[in-house]
């Protein structure tokens, strides 16, 4: 009798496994997507770097008598060459502090896709084993 009980028990295991299983996947699922998203927006961070450096580049190129222009919406306005040197300096920094949050928020992503996938694998392994004994 009690080897019926454990059998008519493992059905609605599995069941529950299944279910764990699924809600595993979609958790996983979701890290990906994000894994995904975070490559995404780097890859924009690090093209403005790029774009920054070289204006930086061509403002350390020009004489101090040059007039600079920044455009605000649909006007260019007049700045000082110290000042727009200063500000595409602090653009970088920020973009590049905002890259270094990225890396360790997609470190972080990257741990919990393998403990997920772990997880997910240990489940499988655990429905196997219950479904063999059935």
């Amino acid at each position: 009798m009690a080897s019926s009980s454990s059998f008519s028990s493992t059905p609605a295991a599995v069941r529950e496994m299944q279910r764990d299983l699924e809600s595993q996947a979609n958790a996983l699922s979701k890290i990906q997507k994000d894994i995904a998203k975070n490559h995404q927006v780097r890859k924009q961070y690090t093209i403005q770097v790029g774009e920054n450096e070289l204006v930086l580049k061509e403002l350390e190129l020009v004489d101090d008598e040059v007039n600079v222009y920044k455009q605000i919406g649909p006007v260019l306005v007049k700045q000082d060459l110290a000042e727009a040197k200063a500000n595409v300096k602090k653009r970088i920094e920020y973009i590049s502090a905002e890259l270094k949050r990225m890396d360790r928020a997609l470190k972080d992503l990257e741990e919990k896709q393998i403990s997920k996938k772990e997880s997910i694998f240990k489940l499988q392994q655990k429905m196997q084993a219950v479904q063999a004994k059935s």
